[in-house]
């Protein structure tokens, strides 16, 4: 049967457009129920004996969730105990325009076998579709339709089946309708309530509007946030401003809003204290009122110490938001400031955290705090409050009313026993949105079968390089080896020189399950001994691996230079290789400086070496920065993967020999794909930093009496080189983890849509990431840029698309971003298990940072940084003067300066179990009433079998 669905939708020019669709209406759509003898559904979903205990609904039933269930009460559908549901299709079509999340967690319970639940495709049923009446809202249309699929299927299941269909409802009019109508019709709550297998269930139900008032007070603690209208209205005549609000990390009583400007130009509006953050949460999309320039305040210079989870602490949080309101500070200090007057998206997710078990005997309602300091305190209602307590726990919030404190939220399941390293690990994996599921069997069934080999067909387009001498260097424990290099004197006297990368576009299709995967997870994620990988293993670790002694296929980028390194002739060309040696940068390293060694590996090695050398000092004559940052590299027990050494790592010359054709590779590649594709080359660049990203470094070098010239990426590196002071060795790399820190952050971006390309910490006019395609989905496109240009593969569509492009660039940063989070919040978690054992150990260190309340220190040895407070809850405050100008803060009467040398005790302080973190506290210079008296001896270290 045939039917004409008719709207009307406005055009971009204005004007008013009618469609006319086909809508097909069809009488062989199955109801999915195995008790069915009308229907011919050879694998039915339905059970024909649905057995859910309930006090409510004793008879067998089938579920039928409205849209709103479905939306606000995912986290109990996906729960075990939930079964035989029925999903219409007009409740997943709306959930699809609503929520992208929940569409596809319905999606994966419904693809779930053992969970039974069946979509009924309701809107193309004879039956079972209706048309929208005059007057009728969209809304009204979808729950009369939703009450008719319901009917249907109560007429339609035999009775003899003795099978209710229930529908649950929170809407109160649908409700009352479908009891009109006869139906079965309950609260989502009331029907959770009443099952009996599984009363904790009602934990992780998300609040309704009702139940929000019931735990709220009747003081108004925060504005009303203004209608949508109103605020779109405010933005449109410019009274109000859109932005991104972020939090600040040191302080919760802080935040800016980000205001996205033309091109990369944004500005940002500081917000402080609870008024004026109103109920706004860490990446939510508010609107910002500008306050008059006399309101106009500072960024707090204060650390807010965690001091531990509490049940209640509003005193503490007025306390804290005194000290940011006492503070006098220069006029030329005030920043932008503003207040939030609505919010226009919520951008809220699940957050990891621990319960504060309420003080009150048998109270149901308890506040949840976060791992991420960002979030505020959550108040959630559940019945097992002794068991979670010590767990990680994971909780969503429902809502924040104006006459809370804090938002509520619901219990969404545990993780485990906070310490416990796997638990851990799941954590900061969730904290950090890093995709770790193992891969689908869809995703895995596009792998090649093996055994696999190279065919005459695969070598087709393809240049037999497997005579040539190619080596791989790389850290140790590498498997996923991406890039492998060779180098040989040619007969006319010239060198050539290759660069060759994992074909890793042969292996991944465009469009595929494989590839969409591996474009949603952006990058390979190391941890701490452990490695979550963008593609499966058959790949990272075994096909696309250069690994020694075996063929693998390649894209190799061959320069002809001269013995100055200068390039005469650059071609790419697709390749087979076959690495004669799987080398670490120590073996590499080794090999050059054995004179007594002279195989063509060592030869090919010493002219890569000689040439690399040559490449970093034209490159830094162009201005290129080296910067530093204290990495660390842990040395694990091979039983129990506790760590067990610390050491900051070594590099050596191998290590910036394979850096230097890495980058000539990439900024080769990056030439020829932008020549190909001006419109829709993915690049890489790293702006330039604002001025005022510097000031601290002036004042930094100005307390040093030194000048430091940043107008240009050439004179900030001129004036690194030379900023040396004498008997103070560690004080330029200092300067150059302090540099670092002004550096802002390199992106990926489509050339269509930019007009800046250029690099700035590297000093290339253009740059792009070709070499690591194992581990970064932008080499996998830029891949297939560079064999559409040479003529090795063909195009597609979406690779041409600077739309496209742009919008693969913003998930590509977004994930490089969390993947770099996430391996900081390893690091520091496994810090925290090495110097759990130690005891307290007396080391020495420099100051970082200065703030009004404390200084920040970075201990050399161990890579560690870690703050010296000079306030305590247990005794007075020290006389504290802070300069902001300098910055200097003198504390009773001893002045520290940023780079002062200081000895620090160094701890773990365990005392609250969800933020643990290194406690360090001032040994040297003595003050006294502030400094502590030296430790005892050192404990010795375990004697444990290293896992190199």
């Amino acid at each position: 049967m045939l039917k004409y669905k008719t709207f009307v939708k406005k055009t971009r020019s204005g004007g008013i457009l009618k469609v006319v669709r086909e809508h097909y209406l069809r009488d062989d759509i199955w109801c999915g129920s195995e008790v069915c003898v009308e229907c011919k559904d050879e694998t039915p979903v339905l059970e024909k004996d649905p057995c859910m205990e309930s006090n409510l609904c004793t008879f067998p039933h089938y579920l039928i969730p409205d849209t709103n269930v479905v939306l606000h009460q995912i986290d109990v559908l996906e729960d075990r105990l939930i079964r035989n549901v029925i999903i219409l299709q007009t409740v997943l079509q709306e959930v699809r325009h609503r929520s992208a999340p929940v569409y596809k967690r319905i999606k994966d319970a419904i693809h779930t076998k053992e969970k039974n639940f069946y979509t009924f495709t309701n809107e193309h049923h004879r039956e079972t579709f209706i048309e929208r009446e005059p007057g009728e809202s969209a809304n009204d249309r979808n729950d009369r339709a939703i009450r008719v699929a319901v009917q249907w299927y109560s007429k339609h299941i035999p009775d003899s089946a003795n099978i209710k269909v229930v529908l649950l409802t929170n809407d109160r009019l649908n409700k009352e309708k479908a009891e009109q109508a006869g139906l079965i019709a309950y609260k989502c709550e009331e029907y959770i309530k009443s099952l009996i297998a599984n009363p904790e269930l009602i934990d992780q139900l998300a609040l309704t509007s009702d139940d929000k008032n019931e735990i709220t007070s009747s003081k108004i603690l925060f504005p009303e946030h203004l209608p949508l209208s109103q605020i779109q209205a405010g933005i449109k005549s410019g009274k109000y401003i859109q932005g991104t609000f972020r939090a600040n990390r040191d302080n919760y009583l802080e935040g800016n809003v980000f205001v996205q400007g033309e091109g990369d130009e944004s500005t940002e509006i500081l917000l402080q204290g609870l008024q004026q953050l109103n109920r706004a949460v860490h990446q939510d999309v508010v609107a910002v009122e500008l306050l008059p320039r006399k309101d106009w305040v500072a960024p707090s210079a204060v650390v807010l110490q965690d001091d531990g989870p509490k049940a209640e602490d509003d005193e503490q949080e007025e306390e804290e938001e005194k000290k940011l309101q006492m503070k006098q500070v220069a006029q030329q200090a005030l920043k932008p400031t503003g207040r939030v007057v609505g919010i226009i998206k919520r951008n809220w997710r699940p957050y990891c955290g621990m319960l504060s078990v309420s003080l009150i005997k048998q109270a149901t309602r308890h506040l949840f705090t976060p791992a991420d300091r960002r979030i505020p305190k959550i108040r959630i209602e559940t019945r097992r409050a002794d068991s979670l307590a010590g767990q990680r726990i994971m909780v969503a919030i429902d809502g924040w009313p104006k006459n809370s404190r804090y938002p509520n939220g619901h219990f969404m399941k545990s993780l485990g026993s906070a310490g416990d390293r796997e638990t851990e690990t799941e954590v900061l994996l969730l904290e950090h949105d890093v995709p770790h599921l193992p891969f689908s069997q869809n995703v895995l069934s596009f792998l090649p079968k093996m055994p696999w080999t190279i065919t005459d067909d695969v070598m087709k387009n393809r240049v037999d390089l497997r005579h040539l001498c190619v080596c791989s260097v790389d850290p140790p424990g590498c498997t996923d080896i991406d890039d492998a290099l060779h180098c040989r004197d040619l007969e006319n006297g010239n060198l050539e020189v290759g660069v060759h990368i994992a074909d890793v576009s042969h292996f991944i299709r465009p469009g595929n399950a494989l590839d969409q995967e591996a474009a949603n997870r952006g990058t390979t994620v190391y941890l701490c001994g452990m490695r979550i990988d963008m593609v499966p293993e058959l790949l990272s670790s075994n096909l696309c691996s250069l690994r020694s002694d075996v063929e693998r296929l390649a894209f190799s980028c061959i320069w002809e230079m001269n013995h100055n390194a200068e390039i005469l002739n650059t071609r790419f060309t697709k390749s087979v290789i076959n690495s004669k040696a799987s080398l670490t940068y120590a073996e590499a390293q080794m090999r050059i400086d054995d004179t007594s060694m002279n195989d063509d590996i060592t030869k090919s090695l010493r002219g890569l070496n000689k040439l690399a050398k040559i490449l970093k000092a034209g490159r830094i004559e162009k201005g290129a920065l080296t910067l530093s940052s204290p990495e660390v590299r842990f040395h694990m027990d091979s039983e129990t993967h506790d760590p067990i050494d610390l050491q900051t790592k070594q590099l050596m010359e191998t290590n910036s020999m394979v850096e230097e054709f890495m980058l000539l590779a990439n900024i080769s590649v990056a030439q020829k794909i932008y020549d190909e594709f001006s419109e829709c080359a993915l690049l890489r660049k790293h702006p330039s930093p604002p001025s005022s990203n510097y000031d601290i470094l002036h004042k930094a070098a100005k307390a040093k009496n030194l000048v430091i010239h940043t107008e240009s990426a050439k004179e900030l590196a001129d004036s690194l080189n030379d900023a040396e002071i004498d008997g103070f060795p560690y004080f330029n790399t200092l300067l150059r983890i302090l540099t670092t820190r002004c550096m802002m952050q390199a992106v990926y971006f489509c050339s269509g849509l930019d007009s800046d390309f250029r690099h700035y910490g590297l000093a290339t006019p253009i740059y792009t990431h070709f070499t690591s395609p194992i581990r970064r989905y932008s080499d996998i496109i830029v891949h297939r840029l560079l064999a559409v240009a040479i003529g090795a593969d063909s195009t597609y569509p979406t690779l041409m698309d600077k739309h496209k492009q742009a919008a693969l660039c913003n998930n590509l940063n977004y994930r490089h971003k969390m993947a770099q989070y996430a391996q900081r919040s390893s690091v520091a978690f496994h810090t925290q298990l090495f110097f759990k054992n130690r005891g307290i150990l007396n080391e020495e260190g420099f100051i970082l940072f200065v703030r009004k309340n404390a200084i920040i220190i970075l201990i050399p040895k161990f890579g560690l940084e870690g703050t010296v407070f000079f306030e305590n809850k247990n005794k007075p405050s020290p006389k504290m003067v802070f300069n902001e100008e300098i910055p200097t803060l003198t504390v009773e009467g001893h002045t520290f300066n940023m780079f002062d040398c200081v000895r620090v005790t160094i701890s773990l302080d365990a005392s609250n179990i969800q933020h643990q973190k290194i406690r360090m506290a001032l040994l040297e210079p003595v003050i006294p009433g502030v400094s502590v008296p030296p430790p005892d001896s050192e404990p010795e270290a375990k004697k444990m079998k290293l896992d190199r």
